[in-house]
């Protein structure tokens, strides 16, 4: 019996999670067979959809809605938990470790595949900034969205109760560094759920919290364009937010942000949302990278010059065939990526069955982002739109595009029922150390070590 061709995706995000969910269907006839498996190895079991995780972060939308099962949604592919380590394209093998890798203690785990789906998406860029590795606090992933809501509440608590003057101001100041989407959504949504919670407490007002906004460049957002950008900073300034263009952070140490302005901000707080590069994995492997990183693509997203290698999203360098001038690339974006999976899917499955490939192309029809409940910016098909209408056509757009009918319905009651009562302004802080309060109980008394038990 000939074993079946085995396609190994390397990554359960957007692109990960979409394509083995469209080869499931143009493979349903090969999978129940048995002359063909797909194998998804990820890291987590579930799939982030990370244009929520401002809204997850300021209690807007439950944390488990913001995350995509793979086992219900990819139930005819084997999901291994773990992370690939490196890929040898030549003879078609790729080393794994798994949760059970470490506790076995026989080491990496070797597997062979037919076909190759590189998505290992990205991870946060970073730089050589003194203190950002002790206090930065990332913005990737649902872990750092609740986090990060935790810690804001606790530093209001923490002013609250404190009788400092100096440690008061550190807690209710907030630095984000980065313009982006990320920094802009996250930043805007935390503010305004910090100004909500402030009416709790009672002797901690919204203006007694400083939130301020540090951009390398000339502008924030700049997939909405230059006025949408320039409005978007007038907005957030009205806020009392502090945007600081053309500005570096230089220093976090002593819980002291230092930016390249000269300005000293001592602060418990800083987010660093400052772009992103291609997961480590890449490095790996003995496929072609671009000077970015990325894998070199064609616009069928087959890799150059390696048959039977496949990527897309963070990962790939695909040509933009839509484009007017010659070499660009397609951003490394969700709307390309939900894109290119539907695509990558059917050029395997075309490619199994000696079938002609087709490109991708798609030309961008514009970005929306929130800038808290009920603002926002939006440039889509030419057209501008701010405030009310951009942040509703922000929600009706990713509600849209989170997979499954179950998230959609579950994100929509949400909504629904936080127009209806008030915000939620609890903080779980403790849920990051769970055993802690046991571990307390468990230990013995000071002084206590030398008794005999009765």
């Amino acid at each position: 019996m000939t074993e079946p061709a085995r396609i190994l995706v390397v990554g359960g995000g957007y692109v990960g999670m979409y394509t083995a969910l469209r080869l499931q269907r143009q493979l349903g006839a090969e999978l129940r067979a048995g002359t063909a498996e797909i194998v998804v190895v990820t890291p987590e079991p579930y799939m982030t959809y990370q244009p929520f995780l401002p809204e997850a972060a300021a209690g807007s939308i439950s944390p488990r809605h913001v995350v995509v099962p793979l086992r219900r949604v990819l139930d005819r592919c084997r999901i291994v938990i773990g992370e690939v380590g490196s890929v040898d394209h030549a003879k078609r093998t790729a080393t794994l470790s798994t949760l059970a890798t470490e506790e076995e203690g026989t080491g990496a785990v070797h597997m062979t595949y037919d076909e190759l789906v590189i998505a290992p998406g990205s991870v946060s860029r970073t730089l050589p900034v003194p203190g950002l590795a002790d206090h930065g606090i990332g913005f990737k992933t649902v872990e750092e969205a609740i986090g990060l809501r935790n810690h804001v509440i606790e530093q209001m608590d923490i002013a609250s109760s404190t009788r400092d003057p100096a440690l008061r101001d550190a807690a209710l100041t907030f630095v984000f560094v980065g313009g982006g989407y990320a920094g802009v959504e996250a930043l805007a949504e935390l503010e305004d759920m910090a100004r909500y919670t402030a009416r709790y407490y009672h002797n901690v007002k919204p203006e007694d919290l400083r939130w301020v906004l540090v951009e390398a460049s000339d502008r924030i957002l700049p997939e909405v364009g230059e006025e949408m950008g320039r409005y978007a900073v007038r907005e957030l300034r009205g806020r009392n937010i502090d945007v600081r263009l053309g500005t570096r952070l230089e220093s976090c140490e002593d819980r002291v942000a230092v930016l390249s302005d000269g300005t000293r901000l001592p602060t418990r707080t800083v987010v660093w949302t400052a772009g992103v590069k291609p997961a480590p994995v890449l490095a790996a492997t003995d496929l072609p990278l671009n000077e970015r990183g990325r894998l070199r693509c064609t616009a069928q997203l087959a890799v150059e010059g390696a048959p039977h290698a496949w990527a897309a999203g963070d990962a790939a360098a695909v040509p933009d065939v839509t484009a007017k001038e010659a070499g660009k690339e397609c951003a490394p974006n969700a709307q390309h990526a939900v894109r290119q999976a539907k695509v990558l899917a059917e050029n395997i499955a075309a490619s199994l069955r000696g079938q002609p490939l087709k490109e991708y192309a798609h030309a961008y029809v514009g970005s929306v982002a929130s800038l808290g409940l009920h603002k926002g910016v939006a440039h889509v098909y030419g057209r501008k739109l701010k405030g009310y209408p951009a942040w509703f056509m922000h929600r009706a757009y990713h509600l849209s595009r989170v997979p499954t009918f179950n998230r959609k319905a579950r994100v929509l009651a949400e909504w629904t029922l936080s127009g209806l009562f008030k915000r939620e302004i609890v903080s779980l802080g403790s849920l990051e150390h769970p055993r802690a309060e046991f571990e307390l109980a468990a230990s013995p008394p000071p002084g206590d070590g030398d008794k005999p038990q009765s």
